[in-house]
């Protein structure tokens, strides 16, 4: 036992210091304190130095027939006094798997982080997404990220997200949180690729024929000038909310070009929107009906879509949804008029020429005049 004022060793029994006189006993009930609260671990001399410990976990072992369990300790020594032993203790249980979990951080904990740092960065469309995926998650929202199991994401993710892009936004965040954990060494960052998405039954979109496209043209030609909003989407690839939103300072005629009228991605924000030849006279003719607000359009989605549709009415297309226009833009381009993909991602304004996958829809014609080009060979 050391004395608290001299640090000289002192018998175990010893009620004052021998050497400066400091008072051993306790100022409660007058005996030694000789015990460490629960858990916070002890020291020991071994020798001429002093040895800390506290107990790391603990191990089943049987002895005379009965199963119990074995402290296995976690020890540091070498220490000069007693004191320092001690004084180390705290340090030497941060480092204990106990310790880890009692300041292991919850899920929200890397959500804010992640919500601070790295969702900013993202596209707006894609914010709203993960946005919307954390809401679906907040059941476990408050776990420590070392309990979060798999079978625990899974039900989760299947009980809160019900179609398959709903589920593939909650398993794409997670799997963003689980790396940041992971990085800490709490979890498997790959956790998350364990849960199994939903089918996806997505209808394919459908595109305007040729003869559809005559009828607009005939029907603008004839002084109907709503005809203009899916001829416009058609010839540029343009997306709805593009068009709806399009203000008359974004179109640059000069240059054959529309500017700074993007939506979602970065590719489509900075790249300008190619007018054809054929196009122009249909935006100088909107241009000339614009509203006064500045826009091309009167600022009513509903009056906007109202339009669209019954354009499509009077020229007796099929009732196709405001986004087959992009579609069959990326169909006529690739697969009727036969550009090259690199040459349509630029003018889709996508960032990889695997969207083709996505936007073209060649018909079974066209599978066949591919096919016979494959002529005899002679001789």
């Amino acid at each position: 036992m050391l004395c608290q004022r001299c640090q000289r060793d002192l018998p175990s029994d010893a009620v004052v210091c021998c050497y400066c006189g400091k008072k051993i006993q306790s100022a409660t009930n007058g005996k030694k304190s000789s015990k460490r609260p629960n858990g916070t671990g002890n020291v020991y001399k071994r020798k001429d130095t002093w040895t800390a410990r506290v107990v790391d976990h603990y191990k089943n072992i049987e002895k005379d027939g009965k199963k119990m369990l074995r402290p296995i300790w976690k020890t540091k020594g070498g220490f000069k006094t007693k004191r320092d032993a001690l004084n180390y203790l705290p340090t030497l249980y941060q480092s204990t798997p106990n310790a880890r979990k009692e300041k292991c951080p919850t899920l929200i904990e890397y959500w804010e982080s992640y919500k601070t740092n790295e969702l900013p960065k993202l596209s707006v469309s894609k914010q709203v997404a993960y946005k919307g995926a954390w809401k679906k998650l907040e059941k476990i929202a408050w776990f420590r990220v070392d309990t979060i199991t798999v079978n625990l994401l899974r039900e989760t993710v299947s009980e809160t997200a019900d179609t398959y892009y709903k589920a593939r936004d909650c398993k794409v965040l997670l799997s963003h949180l689980f790396k940041l954990a992971g990085a800490d060494g709490w979890v498997s960052k790959d956790l998350p690729s364990y849960i199994i998405l939903p089918d996806l039954h997505e209808k394919e979109r459908q595109v305007f024929t040729t003869e559809e496209q005559k009828a607009l043209w005939k029907n603008y030609d004839n002084g109907d000038i709503d005809a203009a909003i899916p001829l416009v989407m058609i010839y540029t690839g343009m997306m709805p909310g593009e068009l709806f939103g399009l203000k008359v300072e974004h179109i640059d005629l000069e240059n054959h070009q529309i500017v700074g009228a993007g939506m979602k991605t970065a590719v489509r924000k900075k790249s300008p929107v190619v007018l054809s030849d054929a196009i122009e006279p249909v935006i100088e003719d909107l241009v000339d009906n614009a509203h006064p607000s500045g826009y091309l359009f009167k600022r009513s989605e509903k009056e906007w879509y109202e339009r669209y549709y019954a354009s499509l009415e009077r020229a007796g297309c099929r009732r196709l949804e405001p986004y087959c226009c992009r579609h069959t833009t990326a169909t006529a381009l690739a697969i009727t008029e036969g550009i090259a993909p690199q040459t349509v991602q630029k003018m889709m304004r996508w960032s990889s020429t695997k969207m083709l996958d996505r936007y073209a829809h060649p018909d079974t014609s066209d599978v066949l005049k591919a096919a016979n080009k494959f002529t005899k060979s002679t001789g």
